[in-house]
């Protein structure tokens, strides 16, 4: 143990005033058995050390092949390791200056163990959660409708809440948004989502009802719509129906639904384009306004992110494209992207990567970092920056290449190294 005279040597040596420092001095020295793996820190931001002092939980998920997150109950977090040139020290009991009194006249010694050291620590940042799986695994045994002639309900692969926080990277206010967003329900205590053609059919039957009833769309009363359908489906799929595609109200105490006119035309839509690689534009808008409840109009516009529309061709073509199906990493989505289109359009492409952003960041920042723009005919374009191409002089690290001819790459700036 170091005497106080020995510090003030010490303090004589290094040239160090010692009314410049604090009154009470630590004098630390490690405990036996002491390892830089016995403890890990992360660095927190105020809103999450609240969270943890009212005695709420933070949850690391990840299966073992990817990538650990951090959730607390309604956000997410990525968990990066952060390296620190000054060795961090654990020192229990130990008070920081502004909790230290410097009424002593002289200094006094203070003895303090070390109980463990690290040099790294867990730095959070807030991140979108990875929701793709979710529908993957609920679409291992999709809920296709009451079983029928005897036939055994399949009771494979069906998910609890619990075991999709288990399984899902996401914090669970997250998952229970996009579990409504998929229009997935309840069922026997277990999350399913819908097979597209069952939900088509409950979707057909409330429609077919409300035109033979000559409702209004704005107003399709629930009770009603249940009586008249519960001979063809359950009850409770018919307002899961009705809460997926309207919006829940109640006059003189009795309770209807608004239908989402972008809603419906968009699933007729989905219907339609399902099965067809490309679909004649001038034809699918024909056929898609004729398909749809009367009363209702189509616009394109309803299916930004779920379906692309292809005017350089002759004719013009539209496709399936959802946004869902893409990938969540940033640089793949992408890549992917520009292997479907060489070019695209600002209006083109927000659709398909807005989900993308993070906290504060614009569709033209993402943009600005992956693709390059130019103009064609008035319009900006924008084309995909791209890592070096075979025998690049700089050995394949990344540069930033236009595509000056149709045959020809140029680098137009020196990449990494």
């Amino acid at each position: 143990m170091r005497t106080l005279e020995e510090v003030q040597a010490t303090l004589q040596i290094a040239k160090l005033k010692e009314e410049d420092l604090q009154k009470t001095i630590h004098c630390l020295s490690f405990g036996e058995n002491v390892s830089s793996a016995d403890y890990c820190l992360m660095e927190l931001d105020d809103t999450l050390c609240k969270h943890i002092q009212a005695g709420q939980s933070l949850v690391i998920r990840g299966d073992a092949d990817e990538r650990a997150v951090l959730c607390s109950g309604d956000k997410t977090y990525d968990l990066k390791i952060a390296d620190t040139s000054n060795l961090l020290l654990f020192v229990p009991g130990c008070r920081t200056p502004d909790q230290l009194t410097n009424s002593q006249e002289s200094s006094h010694l203070v003895h303090t163990q070390i109980w463990g050291f690290c040099n790294s620590y867990w730095e959070l940042k807030r991140q979108r959660p990875r929701l793709k799986k979710l529908k993957a695994i609920l679409m291992e045994n999709p809920y296709e409708g009451p079983a029928l002639g005897g036939q055994k309900e399949n009771t494979e692969n069906r998910y609890s809440m619990q075991d999709l926080l288990d399984r899902i990277q996401s914090s669970q206010d997250e998952l229970k948004t996009h579990l409504k967003t998929i229009h997935a329900c309840q069922i026997d205590g277990y999350w399913r989502v819908l097979d597209f053609d069952y939900e088509m059919k409950l979707l057909g039957h409330v429609t077919q009802l409300v035109d033979s009833e000559s409702w209004s769309f704005n107003k399709v009363p629930l009770q009603t719509s249940l009586d008249e359908l519960a001979p063809l489906e359950p009850k409770e799929m018919i307002e899961h129906c009705l809460d997926c595609y309207g919006k829940r109200f109640t006059e003189n105490d009795n309770v209807f639904y608004a239908l989402h006119e972008d809603k419906v035309c968009q699933s007729t839509a989905l219907l339609l384009l399902q099965n067809a690689v490309k679909f004649n534009l001038r034809e699918f808008q024909e056929v898609w306004q004729q398909s749809v409840p009367e009363g209702m109009s189509t616009r394109l516009e309803q299916l930004k992110s779920v379906a692309l529309v292809d005017r350089a061709s002759r004719p013009e073509t539209i496709c399936l494209l959802r946004v869902e199906d893409l990938s969540e990493d940033t640089l793949e989505r992408f890549n992917h992207l520009f292997t479907i289109r060489e070019k695209w359009t600002e209006e083109d492409i927000t659709p398909y990567i807005q989900d993308l952003c993070g906290e504060k960041q614009t569709t033209g920042a993402l943009l600005t970092k992956y693709a390059r723009s130019s103009m064609q005919n008035g319009i900006k374009e924008h084309k995909l920056t791209r890592c070096c191409p075979a025998g690049c002089p700089h050995g394949g690290g990344l540069c930033d290449i236009f595509n000056m001819t149709s045959t020809q790459w140029q680098v137009t700036t020196a990449c990494a190294g």
